[in-house]
């Protein structure tokens, strides 16, 4: 990592759980990745010992058996996972996005019933939004759920679902007001995937993250409980922006994370790396591109601690995460390409992991929010006089 010291926000507590985390990718997660890849998905049993290591959902509070920490230990798991380039495993869906919903919206009931689970392990969390016909444009989501005497019956199909071979539960974003594209058509609910109706399609051959579960699912006519739905009817849109910001930071943290992991091992490369009976670290054009890059990655790190700290001080709107998840994808498709450059011939193959982090990198700029989508909602911002 760079520049630690200067990082005055994470206490000693975070530097002891930083030790532990890392000393449990070393252990538990490295030797296997590279099977997972072969393999197209993370073992259960992975998750499992992640949920009795504490790494998973680490800000949920002992009340519901969670470690008791905050959103910095989260960070932590983040940015060690990118360090070691281990993008397997699905932790910061789980730990992020799907948590948070429940934390913030679920009832007494709902929480009790999910949380120690997903602290645990035992149940792996995913998010249903993205569909063929809609991706960041939820209002043309076409997921029905309409009520019925035992429930909600559910229809519809969603794609590119994070951890969706794997998931017990998904939190699925479905039109209760099937004919209208207002504010308040949307709904969100908390799915059990054991239940009869749900189907996983097949697991998505994809450029990169061929690690990490990504499928299609299937809800044909599904019936869940009332009591699946998160929050109230039609606050699907208003959950939805209210979890932005931090889903947008925790995507900015992964990637200044990874561009500091492709820096490390081009580095390592070019000091070793001989052309011409010299060092390829001993050509001007060599040292001048990774001064560029080190000075990206440097501003990077500058920017997404100043949001880190908006974000834990309460400070940071999703307008403002915007810009930082915008820039940081950007710069990490930048910094991953001039990284495979330096590495010639051999950083064309994916036994280099030079190869691996730039077709994961791609995604970045699409998932999450579009670079397009972003800078339209951040013009909109800008024309509006909003900074």
């Amino acid at each position: 990592m760079l520049d630690e010291e200067y990082r005055p926000f994470f206490r000693e507590d975070h530097r002891l759980f930083r030790d532990q985390v890392r000393s449990f990718l070393e252990r538990e997660i490295e030797p296997h990745h590279e099977q997972w890849e072969r393999d197209g998905v993370v073992s259960r049993d992975a998750w499992l010992k992640a949920g009795a290591a504490g790494i998973l959902c680490s800000s949920v509070t002992e009340e519901h058996e969670g470690p008791g920490g905050d959103y910095l230990h989260n960070a932590v798991v983040i940015e060690e996972m990118a360090y070691v380039g281990v993008s397997g495993p699905g932790f910061w869906i789980h730990s992020e996005m799907v948590v948070p919903y429940i934390e913030t919206f679920g009832t007494a009931e709902q929480k009790s019933r999910w949380l120690p689970q997903l602290v645990s392990g035992e149940a792996i969390g995913a998010v249903g939004m993205s569909e063929p016909g809609a991706g960041s444009d939820l209002r043309g989501i076409t997921t029905s759920a309409v009520r019925v005497p035992e429930g909600w019956r559910i229809r519809g199909q969603k794609v590119f679902i994070s951890n969706g071979q794997l998931a017990d539960l998904v939190v699925l974003a479905a039109k209760t007001s099937p004919k209208e594209r207002s504010s308040r058509s949307l709904s969100l609910f908390l799915v059990d995937t054991s239940l009869p109706g749900f189907r996983r399609g097949k697991n998505l051959d994809k450029l990169g993250y061929h690690a990490q579960d990504t499928s299609e699912l299937f809800f044909d006519d599904l019936i869940v409980p009332e009591d699946a739905l998160l929050g109230n009817e039609g606050d699907g849109f208003s959950q939805l922006i209210h979890g932005l910001a931090r889903e947008r930071i925790s995507i900015a943290v992964s990637c200044q994370a990874k561009a500091e992991y492709a820096f490390r091992q081009t580095l390592a490369y070019v000091k070793e790396r001989k052309l011409f009976g010299r060092g390829l670290g001993e050509f001007q054009n060599t040292r001048f591109r990774l001064a560029d890059l080190r000075t990206e990655i440097a501003v990077g790190r500058a920017y997404v601690d100043q949001m880190l700290v908006r974000y834990i001080e309460g400070g940071l709107d999703a307008e403002t995460a915007a810009l930082a998840k915008l820039w940081t994808t950007e710069m990490l498709g930048r910094v991953v390409d001039a990284c495979l450059q330096l590495h010639g011939g051999w950083g064309y193959m994916r036994e280099f992991p030079i190869a691996r982090a730039y077709a994961d990198a791609r995604v970045e700029r699409i998932a999450g929010g579009s670079s397009e989508v972003l800078r339209e909602i951040i013009g909109r911002a800008v024309v509006g006089g909003e900074r």
